[in-house]
């Protein structure tokens, strides 16, 4: 189904009326993905202007500021929470630590931190701290790293109980990951996966990203991962579109648009810098669309098409490194092997269709 060329507001209010609860949307940068998730917020306000769902995006990440503390030369240096209307929860995050600690963990944080509270506990929590040694020394952390503790701090509240009749109807998610590398984008992924499993039956779930290989992977994952057999139809996947100040939402099961295209950008990008096991989810994504524009729906008939040697043999492997068990150690590099294989593959397809990207 592809629905008419709309405002962002039509686009949010048709976004409410999908039946399924977990909707994913891939959109580029620029495409107003942040202004989206504002504009659902704002048609599913109860009649008394209360919020009814829990967001994360670039206005979750204005509530933290750094205090640099230049008067004292860094001294007290500290990452301070911009007052909310999440302050009333901050005393969650006090009181159960170790669910914070264990969001970050699969990040592998190289710093230690302190949760600052307000002095009227009301208030929660007021700043927080940053240091290479417990109880050491104030310091900055990288932007990176940052995101990272914010996207955390958010991940820990998700969990929050009380939630619970006030703002449970969904959780809107807006590009976690711009300030990522392949490691933490793929971690961030499981985050999300997590997420919808624990909540898609009840309450909606929308993650929208500029991120090729995020949504490629939660794609995988809920169409066609080892759980998918729950989600795959709770599922809606889309791309946002747009031609000047009208937007539109392909479904991106039947409308293949342009996602191949970006597709062959990134892991042109990935050849020539680093590849990951995880590109070959990509890789085989990118083959099921161009099998889809062209008509065949099989992938084996496009390893042929593109005279692949043993073409069964190379669909077997393809198929084999994009649905490992384990995915969170997907972030492992190529071995020299599975390189050649990969880019050969890749090559074979430029030279085949001539895309231009």
């Amino acid at each position: 189904m592809q629905y008419k060329m709309s405002s962002l507001i039509e686009i949010a209010k048709q976004l409410k009326d999908i039946k399924e609860p977990i909707i994913l949307i891939y959109a580029f940068n620029s495409m107003g993905k942040t202004r989206l998730s504002v504009n659902y917020k704002d048609i599913t306000k109860t009649e008394d202007d209360k919020h009814t769902g829990v967001y994360y995006n670039a206005y979750s990440e204005d509530l933290f500021v750094w205090d640099n503390d230049e008067e004292h030369d860094n001294a007290d240096i500290k990452l301070r929470l911009i007052p909310s209307s999440l302050n009333q929860f901050h005393g969650f995050l006090l009181y159960n630590p170790d669910l914070l600690n264990e969001k970050l963990a699969p990040y592998n944080p190289q710093y230690y931190y302190k949760l600052n509270p307000h002095e009227n506990p009301e208030y929660g929590i007021e700043s927080v701290t940053f240091s290479l040694e417990e109880d050491g020394q104030p310091r900055k952390i990288s932007r990176g790293e940052e995101r990272i503790f914010i996207w955390c701090f958010f991940l820990a509240l998700f969990e929050l109980d009380a939630w619970a009749g006030k703002q449970d109807a969904h959780f809107f998610i807006d590009d976690p990951v711009s300030s990522l590398d392949d490691h933490n984008i793929f971690i961030t992924a499981d985050s999300i996966v997590d997420i919808i499993e624990r909540n898609y039956l009840k309450k909606k779930i929308i993650i929208t990203t500029h991120h090729i290989g995020l949504y490629s992977i939660l794609f995988d994952r809920l169409k066609r991962g080892e759980k998918s057999s729950k989600f795959k139809d709770n599922t809606r996947p889309f791309i946002l579109a747009r031609n000047g100040n009208e937007f539109d939402l392909k479904h991106h099961d039947k409308d293949v648009f342009l996602f191949h295209l970006h597709l062959m950008q990134t892991l042109d990008e990935a050849i020539r810098n680093k590849l990951y096991l995880f590109h070959f989810v990509l890789l085989r994504q990118l083959l099921e669309n161009i099998s889809s524009f062209i008509g065949s729906g099989r992938i084996g008939i496009i390893l042929s098409e593109i005279n692949v040697d043993n073409p069964n043999d190379a669909l077997e492997m393809i198929n084999s490194l994009s649905h490992q068990n384990v995915y969170r150690f997907q972030f492992n590099e190529m071995s020299p092997e599975q390189e050649v294989f990969f880019k050969n593959i890749f090559n074979k397809i430029q030279e085949k269709y001539n895309f231009r990207y």
